[in-house]
């Protein structure tokens, strides 16, 4: 628990999948192309390296705002991966491996601090070896460079008559190496790897960054994070966690629950990697062991997963919801299922859900009921970032379906009236989508 009262433990969970990812890639072979360039996110490296690599950086810096009673506290860790450099006495194999440490870098900023000078602290991480038999019959020797580094934490005042500031949180890297390396890999021994910060507050309450209340959002545009991205990462869905991290994520990220653990690459689903990882030989899997410890422990785990495990990774239905909104002949029972929705058909079976019905359901635009077969005019919204989008505004097109997103919000698939061959389109499925919000239906007689 924290100060504030809330438990870090699903927030953790959270920050451990970003701590981790990319650590070690399948097939989890030292051998393997794609683990010799690793440590792709988050990473602070020393000054003396930064300074001469002009894609690297020596600090991380986020930004959010945050209301406040008049007496906020606010807790920060600071967490990142110390890289551990493993190599075996006499030399053998594929010579040196990279492994990590957790560090943990913890303050809090009261009130005074806060509303005033703010607060800076410095830091350092104990270098150090280890040695111990290596299964090969030779030694196993492990060294962490010492690092050096200092976290500071202050506010600016938002203009207006509430209570906020913007609250500004620092990490720099101080570790000075001598001489200062020249290539990233004799670099990334004196780094910061995978560095975010968790951060909770007392009499106060965070800023969503990505759906700002009217009067934060001018505070909102003017934070300058570098590095990393600021979220609400309350497990209830409060504004009292903040989980600034080198991956975008979105606010209140959670784990789904049927993951059985971490694959080091949450860009990938479970499922896949899954079976990717039972499909190795048994020589690739007794190198992945050798490899690294926790790629050891993945494949252990991998191998001892039951059935029962194995299909809930297959997919999970969250909720059945109906399709179109006020449509009179979707209707629920008790648990929340279709009155028509069938168990014993298989869930990738179209006629597994019967209230979903692309071909028929329709959405109400402008007051006008839109499906299948109708003619909308195309109006881009400001949330799209494909340029192409303007070739698009103010074009007819055909509605071919109505859609369910993940979120059960309604989309529309469509085909453009102009185009030389719209049934080679349609017959190859390749549709244009629109939100709902994106369209405006035709008068009719309308066809340009």
């Amino acid at each position: 628990m924290t100060d504030s009262g809330v438990s870090l433990d699903a927030v953790r969970r959270v920050a451990d999948a970003v701590l981790y990812e990319g650590y070690i890639l399948y097939p989890y072979r030292a051998s393997s192309q794609k683990n010799h360039s690793r440590w792709q996110f988050g990473v602070v490296m020393a000054p003396g390296y930064a300074a001469v690599d002009p894609s690297e950086t020596s600090v991380t810096q986020s930004e959010w705002v945050l209301e406040h009673s008049g007496q906020p506290a606010v807790q920060v860790i600071v967490r990142f991966l110390q890289v551990q450099r493993r190599s075996t006495v006499p030399l053998q194999g594929t010579g040196s491996w990279d492994e990590a440490v957790e560090r943990e870098i913890e303050f809090t900023a009261g009130p005074e601090e806060l509303l005033g000078p703010g607060l800076v602290r410095e830091f350092s991480v104990p270098g150090g070896e280890d040695r111990e038999p290596s299964p090969d019959a030779g030694i196993a020797v492990r060294r962490r460079e010492p690092l050096a580094g200092l976290v500071s934490i202050r506010t600016i005042p938002v203009p207006g008559p509430w209570r906020a500031v913007r609250l500004q949180v620092r990490v720099e890297n101080r570790t000075a190496a001598e001489p200062a390396p020249v290539v990233r890999d004799d670099a990334l021994p004196t780094a910061l790897v995978a560095a975010h910060v968790i951060a909770t507050v007392s009499g106060g309450a965070f800023i969503s960054m990505t759906a700002p209340p009217e009067w934060a959002k001018p505070a909102v545009a003017d934070c300058q994070n570098t590095g990393v991205w600021p979220v609400l990462a309350d497990p209830e869905g409060g504004r009292q966690v903040m989980l600034a991290s080198p991956i975008i994520l979105y606010d209140h990220p959670e784990l789904a629950p049927e993951s059985p653990g971490e694959l080091y690459d949450g860009t990938e689903i479970d499922e896949i990697l899954t079976l990717r990882t039972l499909a190795l030989s048994d020589a690739e899997k007794l190198e992945a062991r050798a490899t690294d410890p926790r790629a050891a422990a993945l494949i252990d785990r991998v191998e001892a997963m039951d059935a029962p495990t194995m299909e809930r990774l297959h997919g999970t239905i969250r909720s059945l919801r109906p399709a179109a909104p006020g449509a009179s002949s979707l209707r629920s029972d008790a648990a929340g299922f279709p009155v028509d929705y069938d168990p014993s058909v298989p869930w990738w079976d179209p006629e597994a859900d019967a209230s979903v019905s692309p071909d028929t359901d329709s959405v109400l635009i402008c007051g006008q009921q839109v499906a299948r077969g109708s003619l909308v005019r195309l109006r881009p919204g400001k949330r799209r970032a494909d340029a192409q989008d303007m070739f698009l505004a103010g074009r007819v097109a055909e509605v071919q379906a109505v859609l369910l997103d993940v979120e059960d919000q309604p989309y529309l698939a469509v085909t453009l009236t102009d185009h030389p061959d719209p049934e080679l389109s349609i017959a190859h499925g390749r549709f244009l989508y629109f939100m709902p919000d994106e369209v405006e239906p035709c008068e009719a007689g309308e066809t340009t």
